[in-house]
């Protein structure tokens, strides 16, 4: 075994040996430095290659109507290997970007393994966009090759390049068949050793421009890496580990990929088409889930049905991405004995902050620095070390769990990271017992249904309207989404501020946004503005808190359940 699968597995160890001493492994764990590192073929391929490990279930795949698909260790280290040979064959190069939208479906994994082993840059992608984003994706991702479903691939009619087109299901034309990888040798060798430093990932993430931000990783800050997200679960081999995130977002990567396989457990997937609590955990009983990580959207639909169907409950259960509710977590704790266990990261990190196994768990409280985490909590008008502040990462002993910076924009990632320390744009604050409470985004992006939503990005779609003279959005309370996109909008001469008008720029931003973008309620309003002219958000989101959490009404508001052709 090379130097560096034996230095990521000591490090790997020793978080495995002290799983439950929080205090040992803070003050123990040393992150491996690596110089040369291929996870898939110095980590995967190794422990597929031999021993009780090899014939161990690495991705078990469950349909709605049943039907289910297991892959081994062995099966996926050898089918990534063919798909990578076969890749390669048709021009996938090493530095190659290369954009992945599929669904949970094995082929997603094995392309990933592929990717890895040929050195080439995932771009990954959710199947909820649309061409306009896909367009950004290819042009600013500088994408050469593209793995898609064969029903998304008219989503890329019109998204103009240069790119390799790989299909995935039914044949299409003037595009590859995945399928005749098959075909291909399993027969892998690397054309030259993989840099440690050499980019792996590149996440685009919504920011309050309307350009997402591009998240460059390595391939050690998210393979590696993501020993804090393995630790902060508390997985172990042979776990079976369920995660609900959809491909295209980090936090797959985070817990369908990384974590899990770190550890030796078995990825497992649940798919469904619409949610239903009863026949996930009818699934999660009869295949023995250990392990279970859920954004709080999920957690608040369960605590709604009968908690008592799960007759055994996994004994490992997280949640992540946005701050869970104490009651929730106190219901799921009457009914399966266990705590829910809050963490926090970003698409730029593996997670910083957590409730680890045996730590005492403070309602609120997203919990402690990790193991290879030093973080400060820092005043952003003096710049110095506070009790509430913003939540900061120390770079005198940089964590591997750290991205590179922002892909061909060095202003952003040298003020991200300027001062010594990356600045995360998030406010906590540190009680005396060292626990940090997450207080609220520094900026204006917000969360819905576990969803990074810009403000600017709806903004600039809704006046493209021609009755929206100048629109806000803000998030509105929700009790099961925990917030919804809301748009105030200042209408253009000749229109009326009526239902007619209101029906048609919901239509308008629901055909020209992603589902998870969707404006789901409106209101014809004058902007409150600072004296310079900028729009006072703070205001807005203060009035929602108020109508939607509160006792106030809202005179002139109109959702879409007010146009049943618009509802969905």
């Amino acid at each position: 075994m090379a130097d560096s699968s034996l230095a990521f597995r000591a490090a790997r160890d020793f978080l495995l040996h002290h799983r439950e001493d929080y205090g040992a492994a803070r003050g123990g764990f040393a992150w491996p430095r690596l110089t040369e590192f291929n996870w898939a073929l110095d980590w995967f391929d190794v422990i597929a290659a031999g021993g009780p490990t090899a014939d161990r279930l690495a991705l078990w795949i469950v349909e709605e109507d049943g039907t289910e698909q297991r892959w081994t260790f062995a099966e996926l280290s050898r089918r990534s290997s063919q798909v990578a040979v076969w890749l390669r064959e048709h021009g996938v190069a090493r530095g190659d970007r290369l954009i992945l939208m599929l669904g949970n479906q094995g082929e997603l994994w094995e392309t990933i393994l592929a990717a890895i082993k040929l050195g080439a840059v995932i771009i990954p992608a959710t199947t909820l966009l649309a061409p306009t984003d896909l367009r950004d994706r290819v042009d600013r991702g500088g994408a050469r090759h593209v793995v898609a479903r064969s029903a998304d691939t008219t989503k890329f009619d019109d998204v103009p390049g240069e790119y390799t087109r790989i299909a995935v299901g039914e044949p299409v034309e003037g595009w590859l068949n995945y399928a005749d990888s098959a075909q291909a040798s399993a027969d892998y060798s690397p054309e030259a050793p993989t840099s440690a430093d050499d980019t792996l990932l590149l996440y685009f993430t919504s920011g309050t421009t309307a350009r997402p931000k591009l998240v460059e990783h390595t391939h050690v800050s998210y393979p590696v890496g993501h020993l804090s997200t393995m630790y902060w679960i508390g997985l172990e081999p042979g776990d079976v580990h369920l995660n609900i995130s959809s491909p295209g977002w980090a936090k797959h990567a985070w817990s369908n990929v990384f974590a899990p396989w770190n550890a030796e457990a078995t990825v497992f997937i649940y798919n469904y088409t619409r949610f239903d609590p009863a026949a996930l955990m009818a699934q999660m009983d009869r295949c023995g889930v250990t392990s279970f990580c859920a954004p709080p959207t999920v957690w608040r639909m369960l605590i709604q049905s009968d908690l008592s169907k799960l007759a055994t409950p996994p004994t490992k259960v997280v949640g992540a991405g946005e701050p869970l509710n104490p009651e929730v977590i106190e219901q799921v704790s009457r009914a399966w004995g266990v705590t829910i266990r809050d963490g926090f990261g970003q698409t730029e990190t593996s997670v910083q902050v957590a409730n680890t196994p045996g730590q005492r768990v403070k309602p609120g409280s997203m919990g402690k620095p990790l193991p290879g985490f030093t973080i400060e909590l820092v005043d952003p008008a003096t710049g110095e070390p506070a009790a509430e502040g913003e939540i900061c990462v120390a770079l005198a002993d940089r964590p591997v769990g750290l991205m590179t910076g922002y892909a061909d924009d060095d202003d952003r990632t040298s003020d991200a990271m300027r001062d010594g320390r990356y600045h995360t744009g998030d406010v906590g604050s540190r009680d005396e017992d060292g626990y940090i409470t997450y207080v609220g985004r520094a900026d204006d992006v917000f969360k819905a249904s576990d969803y990074r939503i810009s403000p600017f990005e709806l903004e600039s779609v809704l006046i493209e309207h021609p009755a929206v003279a100048e629109a806000a959005v803000v998030p509105s309370p929700d009790p099961i989404r925990l917030a919804v996109p809301k748009a105030y909008v200042v209408l253009a001469a000749g229109h009326e501020p009526d239902a007619d008008t209101a029906r048609s720029i919901l239509a308008f931003a629901r055909e020209h946004l992603s589902p998870y973008k969707r404006i789901r309620r409106l209101e014809f309003a004058e902007l409150p503005k600072t004296i310079s002219g900028k729009i006072r958000r703070v205001e807005l989101r203060s009035r929602e808190k108020e109508i939607h959490g509160g006792s106030a009404t809202a005179t002139g508001e109109f959702t879409e359940d007010d146009f049943p052709d618009l509802r969905g």
